[in-house]
């Protein structure tokens, strides 16, 4: 079956007005001397363009008066088109650069709100939909800033501006060109409410398939192992004939419209002009006058077909800034307080859980942790161990303030964490996850990613502890290898043993380690054990670990069950007490299952 849109389509609230362009009215402030300037091309740019029809009528009616007038006639619609070439040149010029610069912001706040937002978030949407919204949806609005925006405004100068010439030119004749405009806007606004229904629904469809393909590729190698290639490529097929359809459907309504449009402004333009032919026959005007109105009514009917045309785009970028704000907008269950409080200096790493409940947003019927409290001092090493889904990531999910917890709270050297700026805190905090994240960079700069300002030596320092060093310098490039996208060089112990090294490189108070062996060999682990055994010796140390030899030197081993703690103690005391843990332990250490 096709994925759906992250938010099925019939729930999503509908499409606004046009209205909803207003949305870009922030970004395109701090530019308005370059906005007031591409406007003043465009004004220039149509006048030159209305003074035409005239030159042209005084060149027709020139013809008979024969010789030196007729030459300057001429000579002054050269002027008239190297004025108009010059205006229309500057106006692309100062209108594409307006319509970069503004879509450039627009990216940059898009994606510096959603790299904020905590992990509740991207529960509900996913990535692939996100990136297609700064990647299409910007790409829309690009095209109505760059160009439609501007063929717009001066569609419509040149629109009104000819609709005076006109009358001008012939009142009689104008009145029945105004008969035709009711019968022009009548099928502009009834099919322009289904063009902009239409107009974002394909743009979610579009969305979704993006979300579908990064899926699947982030995931290429599980996909390839399952052979679930075909059941892929379907799903994927299906998800974007959906998109075709609805962008069938968006530019049949489009073609239909237009159409309708050009032919009603065409007709009645050949039936007014049949008229002024009567009329000059009659002596009523004269050849070059009905010239002139000819190529105002050409230019406001021309005029006519382009607004509708662009109406269209206009319709996309409103779903498109729609959805743009959407994401400015997302509310956000973790946030930083208004006036934060300060970390005392130096952090001493003492981390406290007060009867903490929580639920994860996808999962609200089940308790992750319930009334949970937990005492850790500065520089004590603790090891939180138990089955799969007690509850051990989630403590280190809630200390990085991921998420936050519906009753209770966590306090960082007895400062709620909430009432800290998590920029701040966070530097106090090294993190080393059960997956590795490793960047499409080089080795180096994975490493650095934990110190962007440490040094080359630095960096291979932190690799010597992390024991990664020797693998390091076989690569080809040595630390400067390119590991390519998640690492796909790699294997998975040589990630997690950079991610130590990440870790090791931050250097900072609270050192938190989530299954950070677990990809490693025998000796790999006793190496890295060594290197974490030395880390802890100056920090405060959380470790989360399935395999129990990797807790044994801890100081304390907190034991967790369907999100509470049983029981604690040292390794020793826990055996001999019984229960969760020493059967752990036996199945573990007596009969060498992996638990």
């Amino acid at each position: 079956m096709a994925r759906r849109p992250a938010t099925p389509l019939e729930d999503r609230p509908k499409p606004k007005r046009v209205g909803a362009i207003r949305g870009l009215a922030p970004f395109i402030a701090p530019y308005r001397r370059l906005a007031l300037a591409t406007a003043a091309a465009l004004v220039l740019t149509a006048m030159v363009t209305l003074i035409l029809p005239i030159a042209a009528r005084r060149v027709v009616d020139g013809f008979q008066q024969g010789g030196e007038m007729l030459d300057s006639y001429f000579l002054a619609a050269h002027v008239i088109a190297a004025a108009l070439a010059l205006g229309t040149g500057l106006r692309y010029w100062l209108v594409t650069r307006f319509g970069e610069r503004v879509v450039a912001d627009i990216r940059k706040a898009v994606f510096g709100r959603v790299i904020e937002l905590s992990p509740a978030f991207y529960e509900k949407i996913l990535t692939g939909e996100i990136i297609s919204r700064i990647t299409t949806d910007t790409t829309l609005i690009l095209s109505l800033l760059g160009s439609s925006i501007s063929v717009a405004a001066r569609n419509i100068l040149i629109l009104l501006g000819g609709l005076t010439m006109l009358l001008v030119t012939s009142a009689k004749l104008t009145g029945l060109v105004l008969l035709i405009v009711p019968l022009v806007i009548v099928p502009i606004v009834v099919m322009g409410r289904r063009l902009r229904r239409l107009s974002r629904e394909n743009q979610d469809w579009i969305a979704s398939s993006s979300g579908s393909a990064s899926e699947a590729l982030s995931s290429v190698q599980t996909v390839q192992a399952f052979t679930h290639e075909a059941l892929t490529r379907k799903a994927f097929s299906e998800v974007t004939e959906k998109a075709l359809a609805s962008a069938n459907d968006r530019i049949t309504t489009r073609a239909i419209m237009t159409m309708i449009v050009i032919f009603l402004v065409f007709a009645g333009i050949v039936g007014v002009l049949w008229i002024g032919a009567r009329d000059v026959q009659a002596g009523l005007m004269t050849v070059g006058q009905l010239v002139q109105f000819v190529i105002y009514a050409i230019m406001v009917s021309a005029a006519v077909g382009a607004l509708t045309e662009i109406w269209g785009e206009v319709q996309r970028a409103a779903g498109a800034t729609e959805r743009l704000v959407e994401l400015l907008h997302a509310g956000d269950t973790v946030t930083d307080p208004a006036r934060p409080l300060a970390l005392p200096s130096p952090v001493k790493g003492a981390i406290a859980f007060e009867d903490v409940t929580f639920h994860y947003p996808s999962r609200p019927e089940t308790s992750a942790l319930n009334a949970v409290s937990l005492q850790v001092a500065p520089g004590e090493t603790v090891a939180l161990v138990g089955p799969s889904g007690a509850g051990k990531t989630t403590i280190i999910q809630l200390i990085e303030r991921f998420y936050d917890p519906e009753q209770g709270r966590i306090t960082l050297d007895g400062i709620d964490l909430r009432d800290l700026a998590r920029a701040e805190y966070r530097r106090a905090l090294a993190l080393v996850p059960q997956d590795p994240v490793i960047f499409a960079a080089s080795a180096r700069e994975n490493i650095r990613f934990g110190r962007p300002d440490a040094s080359d030596a630095e960096v291979e320092a932190a690799a010597r502890a992390a024991y990664a060093h020797d693998f390091l310098t076989a690569l080809p490039q040595g630390f400067d290898t390119y590991v390519g996208e998640r690492g796909i060089m790699l294997s998975g112990g040589q990630k997690q043993r950079i991610a130590i090294a990440r870790a090791i490189l931050r250097d900072a108070p609270v050192l938190l380690l989530d299954e950070a062996t677990s990809a490693l060999d025998a000796a790999s682990e006793r190496a890295v054990q060594a290197a974490v055994d030395d880390l802890r010796a100056t920090r405060t140390t959380l470790i989360v670990a399935h395999r129990l030899a990797t807790v044994k030197k801890a100081d304390r081993i907190v034991v967790f069950d369907q999100g509470r703690i049983v029981a604690q103690g040292t390794h020793e005391a826990l055996v001999a007490e019984g229960g969760l843990y020493a059967e752990l332990a036996r199945l573990q250490f007596t009969d060498g299952a992996a638990s």
